[in-house]
């Protein structure tokens, strides 16, 4: 079924109601499909089972105004006996039986005003089976009664399902975040410390290099900052991050560490979750270059293919273990920060959408090849 058409409707009601008084309507409007077939039916009923006289018309007719006049009266009462509160179930089912009598007398009169049906002619053919039609208005309003106290419950279960699924996801955003501070925790300290030794000593022996080392440990702390505070960054701000990091190696490692870095115009204002590349270019220089006598070089590059971003950390080092296993989840130990904790955050952010992978670079060196989703 289309609701396109009633979408300028919804939303015009959304704005000039109250939240409350918006869902009590959507909720008459959702009942008033069951209610139309319950009245029908018993209009069918009454003309077929109890043959209480009249054409079928008049006893559908009269059957609707019966049935709305129960299902008002119902909501009044609901109204007046528990308020805005949920209504013990026994009590709700004896007050929707004692209400079953009023709601046939009402809905009667209110039909033969309506249609100006003569009141001597009703009470010739509906009054003789009073007794009939009480007990069938009694049994329609405990089986409609049943049938709407379940969809009620029913959006209760449903609401209290989204409202779960929002804790949740909070919950779950809050532990991303932590787990992103717990990760900067581990990169910044290594760094720093590195990278202030190396400072103290060009202070002295190189002060136009320890003032370029500065400058650049500035814009790293700066874009640091920025990142650890934002639920999402570019790829812009990541690679600039990359190039004062890796600014800061190359001045610690001379000539030992080269390093490029490859993102597109079209690329560089793209959304991505921060601190995902950092980690991966750490470990290369950690695992592959560090410990390489003659160094080595980084490439980080950025492409889109389709609706998937791809970023690589290629480097030149030492490159992987001989028995590394990528279908194995790599421990924090082994890699220091730890390939395992990227993969946790890429499911938790992305799903299984995303995807980390290291491969061998040939002819030496390793390849860490990032995927994410993206619009």
């Amino acid at each position: 079924m289309n609701n396109k058409p009633l979408l300028p409707l919804q939303t015009y009601l959304q704005s000039r109601l109250k939240p409350e008084h918006y869902q009590s309507l959507a909720g008459v409007i959702g009942d008033m499909p069951r209610l139309l077939a319950i009245n029908l039916a018993c209009g069918f009923a009454v003309t077929f089972v109890l043959r209480g006289g009249g054409t079928l018309f008049q006893n559908v007719l009269f059957s609707m105004f019966i049935g709305f006049s129960a299902y008002s009266l119902i909501k009044l009462f609901k109204r007046l006996f528990w308020g805005a509160g949920t209504p013990n179930t026994i009590a709700f089912y004896l007050m929707c039986v004692m209400v079953a009598p009023l709601a046939l007398i009402v809905g009667m009169f209110i039909a033969a005003l309506a249609f100006n049906y003569p009141l001597p002619d009703i009470s010739k053919f509906k009054w003789s089976y009073m007794g009939s039609f009480v007990t069938l208005t009694c049994i329609v309003s405990l089986i409609a009664a049943w049938s709407f106290w379940s969809r009620s419950k029913m959006a209760e279960l449903q609401a209290s399902a989204e409202a779960e699924k929002a804790k949740n996801a909070a919950i779950e955003k809050q532990a991303m975040q932590a787990q992103l501070q717990m990760l900067q925790a581990q990169i910044e300290p290594h760094m720093l410390f590195n990278t202030l030794a190396n400072l103290q000593g060009l202070i002295a022996l190189d002060p136009p290099r320890a003032q370029h080392m500065l400058a650049q440990l500035i814009v790293y702390l700066r874009n640091t900052l920025s990142s650890s505070r934002a639920e999402k960054t570019t790829l812009k701000q990541e690679f600039t991050l990359m190039q004062a990091y890796l600014e800061l190696l190359a001045i610690r490692m001379g000539k030992r560490l080269q390093y490029t870095l490859d993102l597109p115009d079209d690329l560089q204002q793209t959304p991505i979750a921060p601190m995902l590349l950092q980690p991966l270019v750490e470990n290369a220089i950690k695992h592959g270059l560090e410990p390489k006598m003659e160094g080595g070089s980084i490439h980080v590059v950025a492409e889109k293919q389709g609706s998937q971003l791809h970023l690589k950390v290629i480097d030149t080092g030492l490159g992987l273990p001989f028995n590394y296993d990528d279908n194995k989840n790599v421990s924090s130990a082994a890699n220091n920060i730890g390939n395992a904790n990227i993969r946790e955050r890429l499911q938790a952010l992305y799903g299984p959408l995303a995807s980390l992978s290291l491969q061998a670079n040939q002819p030496e060196g390793a390849i860490a090849h990032l995927s994410v989703p993206i619009n």
